[in-house]
């Protein structure tokens, strides 16, 4: 493949929403391909099952992809009720089945019960590792081990449609990094006394962007055909815009910009908080990186 030279200073967040069957790679190899630029990185991994929005950074903007500060996630899920799985999802294969009748108001009550900070295990269908290995790899191999329950975060799950008959349904959940989702529908289901799967999975907010301002690889490529690939990139700093905010003077960009520590009163920042990290910019307002407060100085923490 060759690459165009001439986009090496292109940098940003480019927000891709992802086809169904893909692999979150899948979209990178491809966009390498469509873009000509090799240094292309993503943030929140989706299934091959799930769509919607994936954050990928372009250019100089890689360099943020493990530091991205939004924890926030929404996801948009269909499922149904009796069928239980070894995936937890419509890809696997069914374990057992329920004739369970499940009412609306007996759903509304159940779900309430996974709202706030709960403990969640997750699936052996995941990328975590346990003792080096992924626990997807052990259940290919036809293993199953323990796994701690881990700790996380729901705002909220509403159902958006629900058929009694069918017990088939639709749920809109507001959670942070690091929530299953098909565990999510599985424990329900549990409690339920039915067991339960998940059908379907969009993923409609991550990463400070949401899908209605996402584009498809169809419209990238029609776009970068126009050679106006730097239109759909959103500016890397807006990733960060939940850190506070300095803009340093001439001398103190060129200190910084030269790996220099600086002294509290050359950042402009009155009240500095020991390892806080914040948005620095230089006296031009370029975005310059993230800066920290550590023993006494102010230093970079990752220049952009």
């Amino acid at each position: 493949m060759s690459l165009d030279n001439s986009k090496d200073n292109i940098s940003g967040i480019l927000p891709v929403k992802k086809p169904e069957g893909w692999t979150s790679f899948d979209v990178i190899a491809k966009l390498r391909g469509v873009l000509r630029i090799k240094r292309l990185g993503h943030s929140g991994t989706l299934d091959p099952m799930a769509t919607g929005v994936l954050p990928v950074f372009v250019g100089r903007a890689t360099k943020a992809c493990d530091i991205i500060p939004d924890r926030r996630k929404v996801y948009t899920a269909g499922f149904q009720l009796g069928v239980s799985t070894d995936t937890l999802d419509s890809t696997g294969k069914t374990l057992k089945t329920s004739d369970k009748a499940v009412a609306r108001a007996d759903l509304e009550c159940a779900k309430s019960s996974f709202v706030g900070d709960i403990m969640q295990v997750p699936p052996m269908y995941s990328a975590i590792k346990v003792n080096g290995k992924k626990l997807y790899e052990l259940a290919r191999a036809g293993k199953e081990i323990e796994r701690e329950p881990r700790a996380v975060h729901i705002d909220s799950i509403d159902i958006i449609e629900y058929d009694e008959a069918s017990r088939r349904g639709v749920m809109k959940v507001d959670c942070e990094k690091g929530t299953y989702i098909r565990s999510v529908i599985s424990d329900i289901g549990e409690k339920l006394g039915c067991g339960g799967m998940m059908t379907s999975l969009e993923r409609s907010y991550s990463g400070g962007i949401d899908i209605k301002d996402c584009y498809t690889i169809e419209e990238i490529a029609e776009i970068c055909e126009q050679d106006k690939l730097s239109q759909m990139l959103i500016p890397l700093d807006r990733a960060f815009v939940s850190y506070e905010k300095t803009t340093l003077g001439q001398w103190e960009t060129k200190l910084y910009r030269n790996g220099v520590k600086l002294r509290p009163e050359q950042t402009g920042i009155k009240d500095l908080s020991e390892d806080k990290l914040y948005r620095v910019y230089g006296s031009d307002n370029s975005f310059l990186g993230i800066g920290t407060f550590h023993e006494g100085s102010f230093r970079s923490f990752k220049n952009f």
